[in-house]
């Protein structure tokens, strides 16, 4: 089974439960009663030999990538901005771009995985944006604009 683009099934129902807390914090945290807290949220990438997809559940290191300056797990990812609405539906985007710096990984990868490392590294979701390799290079995966329609995760 190849990548598959999805928003993960397990992370919808973590939603209803309140097991993720995205972007700027505006409810009381699960972890405190009278501090707010924002979960940390991070961005790891698979090879195209690797099997994820709506069915993925939590980070795991089987078939990530590997090489030089790239660390199992990959980078944090800026979660700052507050999810938000427009009309029916309900959106979200990392308030930055993922970039991996002077990186080089020169077996094929084509996904990232972005997943919640406070709350046992649950999934939230699987992007797959085709077959790459770098070689000592930047790789900078620039987020969508954070709309109804557009942004990384959206609810309808």
């Amino acid at each position: 089974m190849a990548n598959s683009t999805a928003i993960c099934t397990s992370f919808k129902t973590e939603l209803m439960l309140g097991a993720h807390q995205l972007g700027s914090v505006t409810i009381v945290s699960r972890t405190s009663l009278t501090s707010p807290t924002v979960d940390s949220l991070k961005a790891a990438l698979y090879l195209t030999t690797a099997s994820l997809g709506a069915g993925t559940t939590a980070y795991s290191a089987t078939g990530e990538v590997s090489g030089t300056n790239y660390s199992a797990g990959g980078i944090a990812v800026t979660n700052a901005t507050a999810p938000t609405s427009s009309g029916t539906t309900a959106f979200w985007t990392p308030s930055a771009s993922l970039v991996y710096s002077t990186v080089t990984l020169t077996t094929a990868f084509d996904s990232v995985l972005i997943y919640n490392s406070t709350q046992s590294n649950r999934a939230i979701l699987v992007f797959n944006f085709g077959s790459t390799t770098v070689t000592a290079g930047n790789l900078t995966l620039t987020m969508p604009s954070n709309a109804a329609g557009t942004a990384l995760i959206n609810l309808a």
